[in-house]
């Protein structure tokens, strides 16, 4: 509404009177939603969208001592396909904080040292309420750093030197691998090899033991049939090269889709057909899998993204009886394509790993 227009504004008080609730009801379905039946929630958000009731920022900072401010490290472009989810989950994590009525601040750091810094110099500066944590490995100081100023904090990672640590939302790896095997031992593979990330990297290490569990209940062995690798597509391609021809390995899971790209690159070498001949299965499900033709593990970025959220406004206004800092564990989803298929259309090799 246009404030010359004549038309009076609608207000917290003709919210309520038109929902038949009371202001602190309407109050609590803008501040604290859990504290409302979904009835009553669904009927106040309604006559809200209704009437175009947006609260005043202000007011509402003044009265909770907050700046309704959340801050993330962005980190560098990266290049190939690393930084697709994490790009993915800013978004997601945005419109999350939007619809909760936070905003993101988005700052840069070299390291975790750096980013600390940045802490500080945030919650002095800007007032920022809480933090989400994302690139989460051992020996990471950044979380203790913000226990120990009782800040709240969610990571999109597990805290990997604490099993027990809260306050974190992850996506199951070793479940994702775990099925990417059993698709393959469902095609006839009995030769399914594993491409990872250097032995001590969480995330990696977890996507590995998906696949150890899987093979071992599969009864197939694992034995030299694994490499530790940076995440590039022509180390893996020359990784896949020895595992395929001197191995005799006939499929291939790898922790990230940029490994699966080198994988495909390997099988095209050899001049064998990916799912026909070996089966490859990537991470991520990046958008150059799905134009491909690359079998992969999607993470539920978006799920994720409102978990983390969800965390911080739990620290943040806690309810009687919640878990403010309850973990939560996502299940991932295999999404399966032409490059882990026998019988289907052929996966489609990019030029760049091709071989002339």
């Amino acid at each position: 509404m246009d404030p010359d227009d004549g038309v009076e504004r609608p207000t917290l008080a003709s919210v309520a009177a038109l929902a038949q609730v009371s202001k602190q009801t309407v109050s609590n379905v803008l501040n604290a939603p859990h504290l409302v039946s979904e009835t009553t929630l669904d009927r106040v958000r309604a006559v809200i969208d209704e009437v175009g009731y947006r609260p005043l920022r202000a007011a509402q900072q003044m009265r909770s001592h907050r700046s309704q401010l959340i801050g993330i490290r962005i980190d560098p472009v990266r290049e190939g396909l690393g930084g697709i989810v994490l790009d993915q989950f800013l978004h997601a994590l945005t419109r999350s904080a939007e619809e909760s009525g936070h905003r993101m601040v988005l700052f840069t750091a070299d390291d975790a040292e750096g980013e600390v810094e940045a802490y500080d110099e945030l919650v002095a500066g800007f007032a920022v309420d809480a933090f989400v944590l994302t690139g989460t490995s051992h020996g990471d100081p950044r979380t203790a750093w913000l226990r120990r100023r009782r800040l709240p904090v969610a990571s999109f990672g597990r805290p990997w030197d604490d099993p027990a640590g809260r306050s974190w939302v992850d996506t199951d790896g070793a479940a994702g691998t775990r099925a990417a095997v059993e698709h393959l031992v469902a095609q006839g593979h009995t030769r399914v090899a594993f491409l990872g990330w250097p032995v001590g990297s969480g995330t990696g290490d977890d996507r590995r033991a998906g696949w150890v569990d899987a093979m071992s209940s599969a009864g197939l062995p694992v034995a030299g049939l694994d490499a530790g690798l940076p995440d590039d597509p022509a180390v893996a391609q020359a990784a896949a090269l020895g595992l395929l021809a001197a191995r005799g390995v006939t499929a291939l899971v790898c922790a990230s889709d940029s490994l699966a790209l080198g994988a495909l690159g390997a099988v095209q070498e050899l001049g064998r057909r990916p799912g026909a001949d070996v089966g490859v299965v990537g991470f991520d499900d990046s958008p150059v899998a799905a134009a491909i033709g690359l079998s992969s593990v999607a993470q539920p970025v978006a799920a994720a993204a409102a978990a983390c959220i969800d965390l911080l406004r739990a620290q943040l206004d806690p309810g009687p009886g919640a878990t403010a800092d309850e973990p939560v564990l996502l299940a991932p989803r295999l999404v399966v394509r032409a490059s882990s298929e026998r019988g289907g259309p052929p996966a489609v090799v990019p030029p760049v790993l091709a071989t002339p």
